[in-house]
């Protein structure tokens, strides 16, 4: 008798639904996961931004168009729309503040960027020590802007016992008793301009340091070669190269300048005014009297805030606009 033999199925070459289910969800959350996860990784600083930084400056916008009395949470706060900034813009103590602020920036960013890029090209070269110096130059401005005030007001510019005041008695001609805070209106100028100098110079002098090594060293042999010298590979090559962090330094310098707060305070012994003479008031100290110190005025101070940002706008983009055309120019 004949036995039939049953033959198996040919194995299922396909793999499992539940498997091909899993492998489709998997692949999909794969693309889900790098689409939205950069996402994720950033939005911790946009919330806090956010919070602290974009509401209040919106909150500080509409305070402005207001008539805002920071103590007075009973009646309706009038709205006024424009008329704070036309006050201000006819307000002779904001644009003495604005000049003085003008006038410290310009007298401290200048020889403070110049001697920081002397600095930073004396700190590029090979010398002993050099990490020794380049953590000595950052020391300023790791010291207490307080503590530097202090000094600065209390020892250095003192007037009759300070230092500079005994340096200027040992030249012939020189008042020996010289006022640094009422005196004629370059003597506070000077004087806080010497503690922004003190305080920065160091930090701005070690950007531009990061600057000049990123520089590649392969364009400081071509020059020596070609018989270029120190001062004149200097020009041509480091500066050149340097402008992008250039920029950069001066628009921080132009961010710090335009707020200055803390040095003229505590220089002038606390007084929000900037002496009898107002000469060292500045733009940050006149938005402070006029929006906390006067609580019914936090209207008309959050418009000089705004005033502030708008001026450093304007300064920072006329920067960055002579920079690009000074590069565009050389190309």
């Amino acid at each position: 008798m004949s036995r039939s033999v049953t033959m198996a199925p040919p194995p299922h070459t396909q793999p499992p639904q539940p498997a091909r289910r899993a492998h489709r969800r998997s692949g999909k959350s794969r693309r889900l996961d790098l689409k939205f996860s950069p996402y994720l990784y950033i939005a911790p600083f946009f919330i806090i931004f956010g919070a602290f930084g974009l509401y209040p400056m919106l909150r500080t916008l509409w305070l402005s168009l207001h008539d805002w009395d920071l103590l007075d949470h009973v009646n309706p706060q009038p709205f006024t729309g424009l008329q704070n900034y036309a006050t201000l813009l006819n307000d002779d103590k904001f644009w003495t503040a604005a000049g003085n602020t003008i006038a410290i920036f310009v007298m401290a960013t200048v020889p403070q960027l110049l001697f920081a890029l002397w600095l930073a090209n004396l700190l590029n070269r090979q010398l002993r020590g050099r990490t020794l110096l380049r953590m000595a130059i950052i020391v300023p401005n790791v010291t207490s802007v307080a503590a530097v005030g202090v000094v600065f007001g209390y020892a250095i510019f003192a007037r009759g016992y300070g230092v500079v005041d005994w340096l200027m008695s040992l030249v012939p001609g020189l008042p020996a008793d010289f006022d640094w805070r009422e005196g004629p209106w370059f003597a506070p100028w000077t004087a806080i301009s010497v503690m922004v100098d003190w305080r920065w110079t160091g930090y701005n002098a070690l950007i531009f340091l990061a600057g000049m090594q990123a520089i590649p060293r392969d364009l400081y042999e071509s020059a020596a070669i070609d018989g270029a010298g120190p001062w004149r590979q200097f020009w041509k090559i480091t500066l050149p190269m340097l402008r992008p962090t250039f920029l950069f330094v001066v628009v921080v310098s132009t961010i710090g300048g335009m707020q200055l707060f803390t040095e003229p305070f505590i220089f002038g012994n606390g007084r929000i005014d900037g002496g009898s003479t107002g000469h060292f008031q500045t733009l940050a100290m006149y938005m402070y009297e006029k929006g906390i110190t006067t609580p019914s005025t936090a209207g008309y101070g959050s418009a000089v805030a705004w005033m502030m940002f708008l001026i450093i706008i304007i300064v920072s983009a006329l920067n960055f606009l002579l920079v690009r055309r000074s590069v565009k120019s050389e190309k």
